[in-house]
């Protein structure tokens, strides 16, 4: 078979196989545009590996994906890092830093597919996954959502099967606990709100920052946080809206104290959080603390979502 036909082969054989390895990836990294990177990317390894002796294909697209979307969510901390100038000083000191991209921006997703992908597992259960170490979400994703044996996924996590199967029954067991924890659909609005709040506020917009905030809101400060520049407290929705107007583009959303908020990390270490309370009959923002108090900060278990 000459090189042209077999690329054809294979191109033809990974289409068939598409839709699942999105799937997969997605349930893993909660991100159909993670997702699709996720999948190209096993394309181009399969396009350059030699698969005369694969005699099931799918098999092995799956792990690929599923080592590729490890390696993802194990790198997501380190990509998203922001510098102390551009990303604590822009809140914390008050000031809107503006600092000019230095690559292109992604085309963002198609919205209609996102849905679909989120329909079909349930936001709720996506923001459970989103709180699991990356060990435990994959074992979980792969064996409990699609059925791979633990003897397969422990080859790409490197570890024994027994101690595969182990991160996989913790994961589950955190899964249950939170479809039981009535807390559970709030925490999925709260997270809504916050994303909504993060993305007005960056965006400048000034109007939707002050309809998601409660006329009686407060913005509370910690003393390491008046101490780097930020006022102790702030009252009133336009006050604390002018605080976040313009700013938070290098806010990662995160799950802390049971709860979802914001936090900014400085060479992997998490410098600010942001706490915020929301009504959630009216899914408004009630009140926000900033807590840069470093005891404070490593007493957390912090878990960085995807916004």
């Amino acid at each position: 078979m000459d090189d042209d036909t077999r690329e054809q082969w294979l191109a033809r054989d990974f289409e068939q196989q598409r839709p699942r390895l999105r799937a997969v990836a997605y349930r893993v990294l909660g991100s159909a545009a993670d997702a699709d990177d996720a999948v190209q990317e096993a394309w181009l390894r399969l396009s350059r590996s030699d698969t005369t002796e694969v005699t099931n294909l799918a098999g092995w697209l799956t792990t690929v994906v599923g080592r590729i979307s490890l390696d993802m969510l194990r790198s997501r901390s380190s990509r998203r890092e922001d510098s102390w100038d551009a990303g604590l000083a822009e809140l914390v000191a008050g000031g809107a830093v503006r600092t000019a991209p230095t690559q292109p921006t992604r085309p963002a997703p198609d919205p209609a597919s996102e849905v679909e992908l989120a329909d079909s597992i349930g936001l709720a259960l996506l923001v459970v996954l989103d709180t699991l170490a990356p060990a435990e979400r994959l074992a979980f994703v792969l064996h409990d959502l699609f059925g791979m044996p633990f003897e397969q996924i422990a080859d790409i996590l490197d570890r024994s099967p027994a101690a595969t199967r182990q991160l996989a029954s913790r994961a589950r067991r955190r899964v249950r606990d939170a479809d039981a924890d009535a807390a559970a659909p709030a925490r999925t609005r709260q997270r809504e709100v916050v994303t909504a709040f993060l993305t007005a506020a960056r965006g400048g917009d000034f109007t939707a920052l002050l309809e998601m905030l409660d006329p009686d809101v407060v913005l509370t400060s910690d003393e390491a946080a008046v101490a780097m520049g930020s006022p102790e407290v702030l009252r009133g929705p336009e006050a604390v809206a002018q605080r976040f107007n313009g700013g938070a583009r290098s806010a990662r959303l995160a799950a802390f104290d049971g709860g979802i908020g914001a936090v900014w990390t400085l060479r992997g270490e998490a410098m600010v959080a942001f706490r915020f309370t929301v009504d959630d009959d009216r899914d408004i923002v009630t009140g926000i603390e900033m807590v840069a108090d470093r005891a404070r900060l490593d007493a957390m278990e912090i878990w960085f979502l995807t916004s």
